[in-house]
């Protein structure tokens, strides 16, 4: 397809970034030694044969290139990008020039998380479809371990003409979450018949944003102790709502329709019906990315623990975040990135935006006073904790958590299918043991009151979160 006309230079300039090519060099000293031969020689045939060479070289070169290609990268219009949507794009070469590029060579990079499987230059309107080269890896296998070629991943030849600029456009599919790269692309012209030749001219990638797959959740409407003015869980505070509270003896301000009038005949004095006010309630996702563990095979195939930790995280804040409730971030790590509390449909996309920035880092400082000072944790919120159980600082931090009075839910976020090493020897001895301390961990856990359970989509936390509401009405031990 044929893109938008591309400005042409009003005055030549130098022909900087063009390089004769060796035919050029070719032509030029066969001609050379043919007529130097025939006047030598006396030959009239030598210097006639020698004729079409310089004269087709003259030819040529009678219009010399003055400016480089322009090369650039456009992503798709589609709308947001989620794991196992279709991903299209297009890298496009300008000719700016006043003379025709015979010759066009691009080639791009891709990501291996973006598997193109179309690739080629559009012409009337429908591109040119290249078959994929490999299937989409399933299973533990990484794209980017070499198992698999992306289509895009070889050489594009065409012809630009003067004035215009061609698409070489990319349609695929995306594997897994994240900002990935598209590029950087690169192109090389060579013009005059093939006797001039450009540099490579390079363009920097373009990211390209996969918002992770939100898996379906559901939960039960208990909330430990829900503090907002308005929302859809049932607080302890009388006010306007449909919770019945008890039946208390008519006030000034009383609402006639709260009039219980069985009662107020029964005991000869106006009654109202209490009940407690519904509010909304405050929800920290705390992700812990001290640790990886698992190796990620996309949206098709098995999930690290930082899949799961990303997914299960955009679950959570969906299903909050629609029922009103205001939803906030924390990382467990070095980097301790926080997103502020918030609610509506805002607050879900800036919470999509902020997982594609979370990446495991591990370090060996304690990170817990750097995330969790008084001031910026709420004594009212429920703090959802999703970790793997891979390091001890986390059950630490749990374990402070819950003796500082907040209301904590472990989530387990360690793949089941997380196979044992191969290696011979004390490997699986080693294996075992550590399952095992693991196992005593998580005992030792639920002993101190943190609730852990595996994430397993919808309903995972509906008992314990039945539990820990039970528990926000008993009285409230530690400082907050």
């Amino acid at each position: 397809m044929t893109g938008p006309t591309v400005p042409r230079s009003t005055e030549p300039e130098p022909a900087a970034g063009w390089a004769p090519t060796p035919a050029l060099g070719r032509a030029v000293l066969l001609a050379g030694l043919l007529l130097v031969a025939g006047v030598l020689l006396g030959r009239v045939d030598l210097i006639v044969l020698a004729a079409p060479f310089a004269l087709g070289t003259a030819y040529a070169l009678r219009r010399r290139p003055t400016a480089l290609p322009q090369v650039w990268i456009t992503p798709g219009d589609d709308g947001p990008l989620v794991e196992g949507g279709d991903v299209t794009a297009a890298v496009s070469v300008g000719n700016p020039d006043t003379v025709d590029y015979d010759l066009v060579v691009v080639r791009t990079r891709v990501s291996p998380w973006l598997r193109i499987c179309r690739a080629g230059f559009a012409r009337d309107g429908a591109a040119a479809d290249v078959p994929p080269v490999a299937a989409t890896p399933t299973g533990g296998q990484d794209p980017a371990s070499g198992a698999g070629r992306s289509a895009a991943d070889r050489p594009f030849v065409t012809s630009v003409p003067t004035g215009t600029a061609v698409d070489l456009e990319l349609v695929g599919r995306a594997l897994r979450w994240g900002r990935h790269p598209l590029g950087p692309a690169g192109a090389r012209v060579a013009t005059a018949g093939g006797l001039l030749v450009s540099r490579a001219v390079i363009i920097e990638p373009v990211r390209v944003r996969v918002y992770p797959r939100t898996e379906p959740f559901e939960a039960v409407e208990a909330m430990p102790r829900a503090a907002g003015l308005v929302g859809a869980h049932h607080s302890r505070r009388p006010g306007e709502g449909g919770e019945l509270a008890g039946v208390r003896i008519f006030a000034p301000g009383d609402r006639l329709r709260r009039i219980d009038w069985r009662v107020s005949l029964r005991a000869r004095q106006l009654h109202v019906a209490a009940t407690l006010s519904d509010r909304d309630a405050e929800v920290v996702v705390l992700l812990d990315v001290l640790a990886e563990a698992g190796r990620s095979g996309g949206v098709d195939g098995a999930a690290s623990v930082l899949d799961t930790t990303v997914r299960a995280t955009a679950a959570i804040a969906e299903h909050y975040l629609h029922r009103g409730d205001r939803v906030s971030l924390l990382e467990y790590g070095p980097s301790a990135r926080r997103l502020r509390p918030a609610a509506g449909r805002r607050q879900y996309l800036t919470v999509l935006e902020w997982l594609l920035d979370v990446h495991v880092t591990s370090s060996s400082h304690e990170p817990y006073d750097q995330v969790f000072g008084p001031q910026l944790l709420s004594s009212d919120a429920l703090v959802v904790v999703l970790t793997p159980l891979l390091d001890e600082r986390s059950a630490q931090m749990l374990a402070r958590l819950t003796r500082a009075g907040r209301f904590v839910v472990a989530v387990d976020t360690l793949p089941t299918d997380l196979s044992s090493p191969k290696d011979r020897g004390w490997a699986e001895v080693a294996y075992r043991l550590w399952r095992l301390d693991r196992e005593i961990m998580i005992g030792q856990l639920r002993e101190h009151g943190v609730p852990v359970v595996r994430w397993a989509g919808a309903g995972s936390l509906d008992q314990v979160l039945r539990d820990v509401a039970r528990l926000a009405t008993a009285p409230r031990v530690g400082g907050r």
